[in-house]
């Protein structure tokens, strides 16, 4: 009984070493590198800054007007004002290049992922942000018990 136990302690620590290894490998990687600069540039600018800043201004304003919905005197002009704003934020190059980047990053870490599981067996339900994809469930992806409606 003891001598398994020492077993599986070493098998333990040695997948744990390649563990941190991989995370090693994941973080240097070139996909990784592009997403720290991507978010570097979006930080270090003003304009940027300022948009984002002004869309989370919209943003809770736009919360404040949900708790009483269409009801609140300020509605459909809130409601167009975040949607301007955001759109006005998302085409901002620094942050649409973040946002594309961090997709890549997403996707790379759920190709990873997915590897992984099928290694173990096929029958590991995987769950995947592939709501940038297309054709891709809307409600967070086959991995949420087919709540989805979409045809896997």
């Amino acid at each position: 009984m003891g001598v398994s136990c020492v077993i599986i302690t070493m098998e333990h620590v040695a997948i744990l070493d390649k563990t941190e290894s991989l995370a090693k490998m994941i973080v240097q990687s070139e996909v990784m590198h592009e997403y720290r600069q991507a978010y570097e540039a979006m930080k270090n600018d003003e304009t940027a800054q300022k948009l984002i800043r002004e869309f989370e201004e919209a943003k809770e304003l736009y919360e404040q007007v949900q708790r009483f919905g269409r009801y609140h005197p300020d509605y459909t002009e809130i409601m167009k004002k975040v949607r301007a704003v955001k759109r006005e934020m998302d085409m901002h190059p620094l942050v649409y290049n973040f946002k594309l980047k961090e997709r890549e990053s997403q996707r790379f870490l759920d190709d990873i992922s997915e590897l992984i599981a099928r290694s173990v067996s096929q029958q590991i339900i995987v769950p995947r942000d592939d709501r940038h994809e297309p054709g891709a469930c809307s409600s967070g992806g086959c991995g949420t018990g087919g709540a989805c409606s979409c045809s896997a």
